[in-house]
């Protein structure tokens, strides 16, 4: 009985709260937000000028978000007040409001409300804004407010300008093409490559900045504007809105003159040892005579000694890393060569075909000679088929290799196993790569060692064991430019008892293209 009448108290309560809203399903005292998140203003757009009102944005009247937009530096768009926000989705999105002089009142970090109410969205110069009102619909609400770092790749900002219109991106690791000559400055249009394809950096001649010498590489923060080609589109560039928006990395550009295109870690059946190799790529000519290198391995096989920490790096004596010193023989620009654990100089392990016409600087059998002053006799260089440990390939200039050396060239495969103690300054140092810096871009914070900061990227573990894969890295190397204008790629290519030079050094699979160097 008594549960009947509990019962019957909840119902009742349930539908006096029912009763007391109102026919429009809204309780008393609740308002929509005014408020409508960018990424949903800029939908309405369809192609053709676009009236703002309550009706037409379904009751909404406002945006409110962060400014990205600075014009003390003199090279924005006059007018423009660029807004950004994440309201939706977590999505960041941004518009530009044309509000005349006023736009100058504000700077990046203010937090602001907009009335967009009798406004009209259009594309005015191939940029999205809000055209027909003035500064009294702004509202300021906050300061100093924090600007998240978007890190957008070239390639993204190309493929789809549309998404990072009005909003604050930073592009990192900016080179300019050509290289620039002392007396070369921000002013007119730039071609800036960031390892991931080519943009143009814009500066119009009244900026502040505009006869500032060029930087060799740097990292530039700004907003996307347009500019018409002469086929009538309208195609994206950047431009910085300060000169604190450039934060530069480096002075001088330095070449790399060998870098790694790929290898064989485990050639295919039993026996597999004696069979290993890796494949080069020389930026230069090279007597190795006259400049020396070294190529050094390393691998974290818990089964080799010492364990633990590389506590000097590539450095490590035991069965833990392998060097071989480049101390004879020549190679050309652009020439593919060898070295590695492979003194018959097979393709793919026993019984495979002989690849001694390619260019061998060393091939010896690593399973019965010690290697160049680093590392005991050791047939199984690279790991072949677990994801529990970490090996990697390096470049160095010269043949004295210690713990604080740093290569010129890295490659790493696989993330786990003991590989880093920052405490100790332990760990195998990186170069500055397509994949590695050794000062974070953005932080600007040191990062030497992989598995430290940014320095994440690795190559997938070689697997299933005794395949006879060859890990291809294709990618463009620039030499004029000297750097990455197209980053590596893994690419495994299946080899055969049968198959041929050719499958390492040309596109083979169709559309697995190799290493190349570019001028």
């Amino acid at each position: 009985m008594k549960r009947f009448i509990l019962n019957i108290i909840w119902l009742f309560s349930a539908l006096t709260v029912l009763v007391s809203c109102d026919k429009n399903g809204n309780f008393p005292g609740a308002s929509v937000s005014p408020y409508i998140a960018i990424y949903d203003l800029r939908s309405f757009y369809k192609g053709a000028d676009f009236a703002l009102t309550e009706k037409s944005m379904l009751g909404y009247t406002s945006v409110t978000g962060v400014v990205v937009s600075d014009h003390r530096g003199k090279n924005l768009t006059s007018g423009l007040l660029m807004v950004q926000d994440k309201m939706r989705l977590n999505e960041l999105r941004g518009i530009s409001i044309n509000i005349g002089a006023d736009a100058e009142k504000y700077v990046p970090g203010d937090s602001v409300t907009v009335n967009l109410v009798g406004g009209t969205m259009k594309r005015v110069d191939g940029l999205l804004q809000v055209t027909g009102l003035t500064g009294s619909v702004v509202n300021k609400v906050a300061s100093g407010k924090n600007i998240p770092v978007n890190r957008v790749p070239s390639s993204f900002l190309l493929a789809d300008p549309d998404k990072y219109e009005s909003t604050e991106l930073v592009i990192v690791k900016g080179g300019f093409d050509p290289i620039p000559a002392p007396t070369d400055t921000y002013s007119g249009d730039r071609l800036v490559n960031d390892g991931f394809g080519n943009f143009t950096l814009h500066t119009e001649a009244a900026a502040t900045f505009a006869n500032t010498p060029l930087p060799g590489m740097a990292n530039f923060f700004g907003v996307v504007q347009y500019t018409k080609d002469n086929s009538g589109k309208y195609v994206p560039h950047l431009r910085v809105r300060r000169p604190e928006d450039v934060t530069v990395l480096s002075s001088t550009v330095t070449r790399a003159a060998i870098i790694i295109s790929g290898y064989l870690p485990m050639p295919e059946g039993t026996p597999n040892t004696n069979g290993e190799y890796i494949q080069l790529l020389a930026t230069r000519d090279i007597d190795f005579s006259v400049t020396p290198f070294s190529i050094v391995t390393h691998n974290t096989n818990s089964a080799y000694l010492p364990t633990g920490v590389p506590l000097n790096g590539w450095a490590t004596t035991g069965r833990r890393s392998y060097k071989f010193n480049l101390t004879s023989g020549t190679v050309t620009k652009g020439q593919y060569f060898y070295i590695g654990g492979n003194s018959n100089k097979l393709i793919n392990g026993v019984g495979s075909t002989s690849i001694a016409n390619a260019k061998w600087i060393v091939a010896r059998n690593t399973g019965s000679v010690a290697g160049d002053g680093i590392g005991d006799a050791n047939a199984d260089l690279l790991l072949n088929g677990t994801s529990a440990f970490t090996d990697g390939i390096a470049v160095f200039e010269g043949t004295t290799v210690t713990k604080t050396t740093i290569p010129m060239d890295v490659i790493i495969t696989g993330f786990n196993g003991a590989i880093l103690n920052i405490a100790q300054e332990a760990g195998l140092r990186i170069a500055n790569t397509d994949w590695y810096d050794i000062v974070n871009p953005v932080t600007l914070e040191p990062q030497p060692f992989y598995k430290q900061g940014s320095n994440t990227i690795c190559l997938t573990r070689p697997a299933p064991t005794n395949a006879g894969f060859f890990y291809k890295l294709g990618g463009e190397y620039n030499i004029r430019l000297g750097r990455w204008v197209s980053a590596r790629a893994q690419n495994r290519v299946d080899l055969t008892v049968t198959s041929v030079l050719d499958e390492l050094e040309k596109e083979f699979p169709t559309g697995t293209l190799p290493t190349k160097v570019v001028e």
